[in-house]
């Protein structure tokens, strides 16, 4: 049988009786065969043993969470050979299912044996919990709770967590990690092709080098096919220094990141199976990254928009905005950096007469660059205009892409129509460029069209594109 888990000391004799039932003839023939199979070597030439097969995996060293078990293997010699090169015993993580809420940590239950028990050669008893802040996370170092000291108290059992966070377990003193075989200590990994202990030998490594300059032929801005990255595809990794964008589309059609005209902010995608990762430099250097295995296909895109770049990246910004305008920001909006709003800017305004009637949202409609669906985020007073910071939710019509946060424009301190923060608004803009050309931007114009969002006013706007006779909008 295998020693157990836990166990503080290595024996290195074992009872060759334990492994064969019948240990007088068995030990006899055997040693018979090596003698006879290695009869060159016992003239005077030292070998090295040979090793039993290992046997059974024990129990885990835990009951939940997870736990090691270990395995035994023999060496078998003639006195003149060596011992055995290897180790006689082998570890594999085991992982159970999670512990129940409240249960005791395997280390704290360790330290909590040595309580009101006396230590330190005197009579005093102390209530022990973990520590973690001597050298060897081996050892089983308590805290003597109310008190400035800690006390080793030899090595901890096999299969103690290394750590609170640590994915190592602690075997013979020593804090090991499971390789991709599950051994700990192993050092196996994947290969790029998912064998573990692989050679990149199962699989085929591609790599394209995507050179096309401009969209195709009669297409002066829009979506085209750059790749298709199959189902099973490991280790991706895509950069683009132009000036497109990157988009990625599932196979069901629907886009991951970037598609229907919109701009996502960088982060982490959630797609076939897998995790994507998608980055973009202020100086528009893309990138995307996943581990894969993908799950399904996936295909690679690029667009192009007409002039107008992201928005965020051409206003002007003040000292203390600079820092912030390329941080993404949580949804809650809490810190400094942020406008804040300012009501006392807008208590004397006047009520502001909206346009309203079909007549009045056919117009605005089709006379607009932009029509979208957002989400009031922030108010600001900057001189003369007010800004708003604003979540795009949808759109409807869009003459170039527009980021997921966007700053809308209106003229005066008091704009009309007057937008309330933490509302959603349907939304008719137009896009506003400078003489000099330095300023690209969406502009709310006075009186223009800004209705409180409805699944009504939705119908309304969708019933109204139908009908503009202007050209179809973009996406």
């Amino acid at each position: 049988m295998p020693p157990p888990v836990g166990t503080q000391e290595t024996r290195s004799e074992h009872s060759v009786g334990k492994l064969w039932p019948w240990s007088g003839p068995v030990v006899l023939l055997i040693w018979i065969y090596l003698c006879c199979g290695l009869e060159g070597r016992t003239q005077g030439r030292s070998g090295s043993g040979e090793w039993t097969p290992w046997g059974a995996w024990s129990g885990c060293s835990s009951t939940c969470g997870q736990g090691a078990s270990v395995r035994s293997r023999r060496c078998l010699r003639i006195p003149q050979e060596l011992v055995c090169g290897g180790d006689s015993h082998q570890y594999r993580l085991c992982r159970l299912s999670e512990c129940p809420s409240g249960a005791m940590p395997f280390r704290e239950l360790q330290c909590a044996l040595y309580n009101n028990r006396p230590v330190l050669g005197s009579q005093a008893t102390y209530q022990w919990v973990p520590f973690y802040g001597a050298p060897n996370l081996c050892d089983l170092n308590c805290l003597a709770e109310g008190h400035t000291f800690y006390y080793t108290f030899g090595r901890v059992l096999d299969g103690t967590p290394c750590g609170p966070d640590s994915e190592g377990l602690c075997i013979n003193g020593r804090c090991l990690t499971a390789g991709c075989d599950g051994v700990l200590g192993s050092g196996a990994h994947e290969d790029h092709c998912g064998q573990c202990g692989g050679r990149n030998g199962s699989c085929l490594f591609v790599r394209r080098v995507f050179s096309e300059a401009s969209p195709p032929l009669g297409q002066s801005h829009g979506y085209w096919n750059v790749t298709l990255i199959p189902t099973g595809a490991r280790h991706v990794r895509v950069t683009d220094r132009s000036r497109n964008y990157l988009a990625l589309m599932g196979s069901d059609g629907r886009y991951v990141f970037n598609g229907d005209w919109a701009i996502d902010w960088p982060g982490a995608f959630e797609v076939a199976g897998t995790q994507v990762h998608y980055s973009r430099t202020r100086d528009h250097v893309e990138s995307l990254w996943a581990v894969g295995p993908t799950g399904e296909d996936l295909y690679l895109q690029s667009h192009r928009s007409p002039l107008r770049q992201p928005q965020t990246r051409e206003v002007e910004v003040g000292p203390q905005e600079a820092a912030s305008a390329w941080t993404k920001p949580a949804l809650s909006f809490p810190g400094p950096s942020l406008p804040r709003e300012q009501p006392s800017d807008t208590e004397s305004c006047q009520p502001c007469p909206g346009a309203k009637g079909r007549t009045q949202r056919l117009l605005h409609y089709c006379r607009s660059d932009f029509v979208f669906r957002a989400r009031v985020l922030a108010r600001l007073r900057v001189g003369e205009e007010t800004r708003y910071d604003i979540q795009v939710q949808h759109s409807y019509k869009n003459w170039t892409p527009l980021e997921r946060r966007e700053f809308l424009w209106a003229p005066g301190t008091c704009p009309c129509p007057l937008l309330a923060p933490r509302a959603e608004y349907l939304v008719a803009a137009q896009r506003h460029i400078n003489y000099e050309g330095t300023l690209d931007r969406l502009l709310l114009p006075h009186a223009g069209y800004a209705r409180p969002w409805t699944p009504r006013e939705d119908a309304r706007i969708q019933e109204v594109a139908r009908r503009c006779p202007q050209a179809a909008p973009l996406g």
